[in-house]
């Protein structure tokens, strides 16, 4: 599947409700669904069918499209899940929300995990110390997640840095705003993930 280059805001009006792909904007009146909150297309303001297949298939897509991964990126991260012990919909939410770009996004060095994600690729953080430019790698309970000391006066960085008191720290990672380091207190339970997802939807669309 080709990698989405379009406007993002789109896949939002798709979904028919914020997925904070553009960071603050989405917080803002400039946000696409407050001026149009109907799919887009010709065809967006038309009657929309329902089936238990095209709810399990929009659940699939707004929780893919949350994270920035490619179908077959996230058909692996399903598997994984699968094969681990417990709810599977509650693995798959835990695997997601320890890929580092997520870690990043969460601890504010990025506005988005789009923009998270670009940091990582690009080298500006370091897991444990260690410069580590894969964004889908998993950070465990205890890695320390910080930006390079060399990246640290990036205009981007610090800026989104001084919003993040806006959507809040999640209470399993621990914000050094000084240092522009976090910690990974332990691994996400469900009840710590709020999401706009039924993540169950996306499990019975995978066991068909």
């Amino acid at each position: 599947m080709a990698k989405y280059r379009g406007p993002v805001c789109r896949l939002c009006r798709r979904e028919g409700e914020k997925l904070f792909l553009k960071g603050s904007r989405c917080m803002t009146e400039k946000c696409a669904i407050e001026r149009r909150s109907y799919p887009p297309g010709q065809h967006g303001q038309g009657r929309q069918r329902t089936s238990d297949y095209s709810l399990q298939l929009r659940e699939k897509q707004k929780l893919r499209r949350i994270y920035g991964l490619q179908e077959r990126q996230f058909r692996g991260v399903f598997e994984r899940a699968e094969r681990q012990t417990g709810v599977t919909g509650e693995a798959l939410l835990r695997l997601l929300e320890s890929r580092l770009d997520n870690v990043a996004y969460r601890l504010g060095f990025g506005a988005s995990r789009r923009e998270a994600r670009q940091l990582v690729s690009h080298g500006h953080v370091t897991v444990n110390g260690r410069k580590l430019n894969v964004p889908g790698a998993l950070v465990r309970a205890g890695d320390v997640v910080a930006v390079r000391e060399r990246s640290r006066n990036l205009v981007t960085i610090q800026a989104a840095l001084e919003s993040v008191d806006g959507r809040g720290v999640p209470e399993w990672l621990e914000l050094d705003k000084a240092g522009f380091t976090g910690t990974v207190r332990a691994l996400p339970t469900k009840d710590q993930i709020t999401l706009p997802v039924n993540e169950q939807m996306v499990v019975e669309l995978y066991s068909r």
